[in-house]
């Protein structure tokens, strides 16, 4: 009978025993997989941290240029720098006085040699010329982007001096014209000319986008 005990004890115990070492290699290997998932869980989060600067970065960057390409920022370089004047000469007997005057037309002239010359930024009186600008005359006065200006006009544009500068002095360009008339002009070649940003106001009432691809 005593026997019968200590043997059924010692059964007990080593199974105790043997219970006890698996636990404790179940609880190590799983502290080893936590410690692994943990590592994983830091590598994926370092990975997404970069994916969303590498993100911002290239969202930031690309507003940045549609930006400056919309004419929304201050800009600088080369160019020229274009002022104009009315023409002092006396007006002869039996002529028109208006044509000893500027004109939007004649503004809008010097502007079309400069975006033929390779203009990549254009100002008058340091008003932003964008596509919904507006040159116009107001009476005696010129309106651009809403704003009223009198004589000397002075019009900025960024782009390669010497091309700009040969698109109005070309003969019979805009130039010649100006001064058979008297009209007051000069073009300066500059290393840094700065074009402000439009500073109007954009008006949307009746255009909407079209989704790429769909049909009009």
């Amino acid at each position: 009978m005593v026997l019968g005990i200590m043997l059924v004890t010692q059964y007990r115990m080593t199974q105790t025993i043997t219970e006890n070492n698996v636990h404790l290699q179940r609880a190590g290997d799983l502290a080893l997989q936590l410690n692994a998932a943990q590592k994983e869980r830091d590598e994926l989060r370092a990975q997404l941290e970069k994916i969303k600067k590498g993100t911002t970065d290239d969202v930031n960057s690309d507003y940045s240029v549609l930006k400056q390409r919309a004419g929304l920022t201050t800009v600088s370089g080369t160019g020229v720098v274009v002022t104009i004047n009315d023409s002092k000469v006396p007006v002869k007997d039996n002529e028109n006085p208006n044509l000893y005057l500027i004109h939007d037309e004649d503004i809008l002239r010097i502007v079309n040699e400069l975006r033929a010359g390779g203009a990549e930024a254009i100002a008058i009186n340091d008003q932003r010329l964008i596509g919904v600008s507006e040159v116009r005359c107001a009476g005696p006065t010129i309106m651009v982007n809403g704003k009223v200006f009198a004589p000397p006009f002075v019009i900025k544009a960024i782009g390669d001096p010497k091309t700009l500068s040969a698109a109005l002095t070309m003969r019979g360009g805009i130039v010649d014209t100006l001064k058979y008339w008297g009209i007051e002009l000069k073009i300066q070649k500059e290393n840094q000319v700065v074009v402000p940003a439009f500073n109007g106001t954009f008006r949307e009432e009746h255009l909407t986008a079209v989704k790429e691809g769909a049909t009009t």
